[in-house]
């Protein structure tokens, strides 16, 4: 499957800021089952757009804004291709001690270990006895379980969370958005010693058996299974990861990988928008018409595109994956 992807993040400052700093990651990955066919990012005002990958693997985009200015306008178009991963059979699954040697000599623990959002919570134990969560029976199978009983532990509510709400907030609430059902997911499975990591995204084909709105970036997880590896699990929509999940960034959770971050000198509020566009492309694009690139120092340096131009405070700006 082709995707289109558009996605337009505004912000705006009232009163004007004097520069802003600001990095993303919006641009698709290339690896696994997913293909990168075309990508461009504009930012207006202009500005000189550098690009590196972080511990991860993301392509990161960064820039500096300098001079006054009332509004930034970010606008990533990506064209991917999906392949369909093949679909995990549970007859495929290694146990649990298989599990355990693959940690033991591999480099998982980033994964293992809790993280910023995804920690245990008095509320997180709760819930892991309500479930009756152990390491029993096979790993895929119990995964699968896992994901079904949290979509059906939580009502998809917009709103009820913000981008940095503890997941005590939406186990208390049993509501919460897929920012918050995959946090839950991932500190549930670390705790039992399954490495599980965040994924940021794009649900594609959506129909009206799904949660998670059109128009909205996305979030599910990944845990690993031996003879398997990494599976995708959608704890919002009850999916196993497949042709519709189009991944951008994978980290240990959402502070990792907010599609933007940045911060800018002076007094202002400033106002997030956001839209997403996701299309099936029936063709891939003939041509892939990369960026203008020069190179500064040893630094790839994207030009971008165009428009107006920025001492004290700082702010980080983030957008909440529904």
């Amino acid at each position: 499957m082709i995707y289109s992807v558009r996605h337009v993040t505004g912000f705006r400052y009232d009163p004007a800021v004097r520069e802003s700093v600001m990095e993303t990651r919006l641009q698709p990955r290339a690896d696994m089952n997913q293909r990168l066919l075309n990508f461009r990012l504009e930012v207006d005002p202009p500005a000189n757009i550098m690009q590196y990958q972080d511990f991860m693997g993301n392509i990161v985009h960064h820039f500096d804004i300098a001079g006054s200015h009332e509004e930034v306008t970010l606008t990533s178009i990506a064209v991917v291709e999906v392949l369909a991963p093949p679909q995990p059979r549970v007859e495929d699954s290694g146990t649990w001690e298989d599990l355990d040697e693959m940690i033991a000599s591999e480099d998982h623990w980033e994964m293992l270990m809790p993280s910023h959002f995804a920690k245990p919570t008095d509320r997180l134990s709760e819930l892991a006895a309500k479930l009756k969560l152990q390491r029993t029976g096979n790993i895929l199978q119990m995964l699968m379980d896992l994901n079904e009983a949290i979509y059906n532990e939580f009502a998809y509510t917009p709103n009820s969370t913000k981008v940095d709400s503890p997941i005590d907030e939406a186990l208390e609430s049993s509501r919460g958005v897929c920012q918050d059902f995959a946090h839950i997911m991932i500190a549930l499975l670390r705790s039992i010693r399954v490495p599980t990591r965040y994924v940021s995204g794009y649900l594609g084909n959506h129909d009206n058996k799904d949660r998670s709105p059109d128009g909205a970036s996305h979030a599910w997880v990944e845990a690993l299974i031996p003879n398997i590896g990494w599976v995708a699990f959608d704890p919002t929509n009850n999916l196993v990861g497949g042709v519709r999940h189009i991944r951008i960034a994978l980290g240990r959770d959402y502070s990792d990988v907010p599609p933007t971050r940045g911060v800018y000198k002076g007094e202002a509020r400033s106002e997030l928008s956001v839209s997403v566009t996701v299309s099936p492309s029936e063709k891939p694009p003939k041509q892939n018409h990369p960026a203008i690139i020069v190179t500064r120092g040893g630094s790839t340096v994207i030009r971008a595109n165009n428009r107006k131009a920025q001492d004290q405070q700082q702010q980080q700006q983030q957008q909440q994956q529904q």
